[in-house]
């Protein structure tokens, strides 16, 4: 009998065929949904009503994994949740299995192999790149170093006009009271070579846009994570008639997401000159706020858009006078939930709530312009899910979902359960390998006292 480790047991996964490679599990126990290529197996399993993403992994690796997921989460910080660990597994022969770590599936989130698709607009590849600059930068204010900072560790989803990215693999990481300007700079070298890899990879399989250099985009990166966390924690001076930049430096963290929960503040003996510098910075300024208003828990920018939406219903109701939290209940019940509740349960897995309300918003805005007149909210819910939603792909994929690589590709995958495989028709393609793998079978370890790297480099 296998051992499960797990801070809340979901008894209805002891039953399932752990004494099996998780390679060859039954379909009946599996759901096809798009993952990021992996190096272990990674099947999604179904059990009830939840669907889990489980990865075969060595038992030391896997419980490492499971404790930094749960360490995050207690940070708040936006990665995928860690449920159990199934160790001492053994096949029908008594051979030993690898352990499990079984994480929870992430609704209406995506690979970026399923976003990266032809003609995808520059600007969507930029908002991709700054979910996951915005990722970065959270990980390393809670002391996180990541270690494999790649596409294929990252899920995207939806947050208004832009996109939050999550956390998938932790493997690699560890968790720290403090990030050095070393490590951080070593993840950032390591975030370059991998998403550079991962990059001319959709490029080779003409998913990328011609328009779109793979250098140029690790550049961007970089770039805009160096101008992100300087603005987080760089040190500004300014005279002690200025004071007000103490106000407009929070004003701009908040604007960005972020909220402040120590400031150093120093003044110079004379008076004349004061230096500050964020402390302690903790993003989510705008979701906190939402959610203590009105229970809605939702991405940042989502909460940003509907936050705007409550203040221009306060505004228009001239309730500027009124207790906050009273009028957001106002609109909730009145304006949020008729939208919602307006969407037919068979298109409800096409977007997150918070997200539907926000596009039925910009459809409302550009409905009105064009027929000259403030076009009512039901109106333009009804005109949103008839012509935008209903065509729009499912991306909560709960069940039987198939996956396809490419949007509009209606060809068989090899399995279904296994995108990374590609499609049945790729025959005559090469097999995929690995040239440093190939260079390290090559090398004959008895011979060696130590890792010659240079070797192995030379080799590969």
């Amino acid at each position: 009998m296998p051992r499960f480790l797990s801070a809340k047991p979901d008894a209805r996964l002891i039953p399932l065929p752990w004494n099996v490679p998780l390679a060859k599990w039954p379909t009946e126990h599996l759901v096809a949904l798009p993952r990021g290529i992996s190096r272990h197996v990674v099947r999604f399993i179904t059990v009830g009503d939840e669907v889990y993403a489980a990865k075969e992994v060595i038992e030391h690796l896997a419980i490492h994994e499971y404790r930094l997921l749960h360490d995050l989460t207690r940070l708040g910080t936006p990665a995928v949740e860690a449920v159990a660990v199934v160790s001492g597994r053994q096949d029908l022969e008594g051979n030993p299995l690898d352990s499990i770590l079984i994480t929870k599936h992430l609704e209406f989130a995506l690979p970026y192999r399923s976003l990266f698709t032809p003609g995808v607009r520059h600007e969507t590849v930029m908002r991709l790149l700054d979910a996951m600059v915005v990722l970065l930068a959270r990980l390393h204010l809670q002391g996180f170093m990541w270690g494999d900072v790649s596409l294929s560790n990252i899920l995207f989803r939806r947050d208004a006009g832009s996109f939050a990215a999550y956390l998938v693999d932790a493997e690699t990481g560890e968790l720290h009271d403090r990030l050095t300007d070393g490590q951080r700079a070593h993840d950032l070298d390591i975030a370059r070579t991998n998403v550079f890899g991962d990059f001319c990879d959709l490029q080779a399989g003409g998913m990328l846009d011609e328009s779109l250099d793979p250098m140029v985009l690790v550049d961007t990166i970089e770039s805009r994570y160096q101008e992100l966390w300087n603005e987080l924690t760089g040190m500004e001076e300014f005279s002690g008639s200025e004071l007000y930049r103490i106000e407009s430096r929070v004003r701009r963290l908040n604007a960005l997401g972020f909220d402040v929960a120590e400031l150093d503040i120093r003044t110079s003996a004379d008076g004349q000159t004061v230096t500050l510098q964020p402390k302690v910075v903790d993003a989510g300024h705008h979701s906190r706020r939402l959610l203590r208003l009105t229970g809605l828990d939702t991405e940042e920018n989502q909460a940003r858009r509907l936050l705007n939406d409550l203040d221009t219903f306060r505004a228009r109701t001239n309730q500027q006078d009124v207790d906050e939290a009273v009028v957001a209940h106002q609109w909730l019940t009145e304006f949020f939930e008729p939208v919602v509740n307006a969407v037919p349960p068979e298109l409800q897995g096409k977007r997150d709530p918070a997200q539907i309300y926000h596009e039925v918003l910009d459809y409302r805005w550009y409905m009105s312009e064009r027929e000259k007149r403030e076009v009512p909210l039901s109106v333009a819910t009804q005109g949103y899910i008839r012509d935008i939603l209903r065509n729009l792909p499912d991306e909560a994929m709960v069940r039987d979902a198939m996956v396809q690589v490419q949007e509009g590709d209606n060809r068989q995958l090899a399995n279904p359960y296994d995108p990374s495989l590609g499609y049945a028709d790729d025959d005559d393609l090469p097999p995929v390998h690995d040239p440093w793998e190939d260079a390290a079978q090559d090398v004959d370890v008895s011979q060696l006292n130590h890792f010659d790297i240079n070797e192995l480099r030379a080799r590969g």
